[in-house]
């Protein structure tokens, strides 16, 4: 169905000022640093305000947690790591004055077996690690 000829010359007007909106929004810079747009008229009512407050609100909690991932999270993170390396060198160095795994004591407490293991040879655990890990059979 067409539109009233009646309708039509408001519609061109609004078209105009659409692309007059459009390009004077394109053409206008805005920054993070400009001011919240001031409400006025009928604008300004108590839920645009509101609104206003909680997208000031937003940028300032969002800016907060940028600079505490930036300047807190990902130098904590490298300290750590460097500890972690460090405690990890000691660790093998400690290791490698310790005497070979046949030569330790056994104590009666350690690898206890009452039944098969049901994989493998049925001796070792399912997380058995031959360089930490050492059973000597009944001799």
């Amino acid at each position: 169905m067409l539109p009233r000829p009646s309708m039509l010359p408001p519609l061109k007007l609004a078209g105009r000022q659409g692309h007059a909106s459009i390009l004077r929004s394109t053409l206008q810079r805005r920054f993070a640093s400009t001011e919240p747009p001031k409400l006025v008229g009928p604008m300004d009512n108590a839920f645009n305000r509101e609104r206003l407050a909680v997208k000031h609100h937003a940028a300032q909690s969002a800016d907060l947690w940028r600079k505490l991932c930036i300047y807190i999270v990902i130098p904590a993170l490298i300290i750590g790591s460097i500890n972690a390396k460090n405690l990890w060198d000691e660790h093998w160095e400690h290791w490698e004055h310790m005497p070979p795994l046949e030569e330790r004591v056994q104590y009666p407490y350690m690898n206890i077996r009452t039944k098969a293991f049901p994989w493998g040879d049925g001796d070792k655990t399912l997380f058995w690690n031959p360089k930490v890990n050492y059973h000597r059979k009944d001799e």
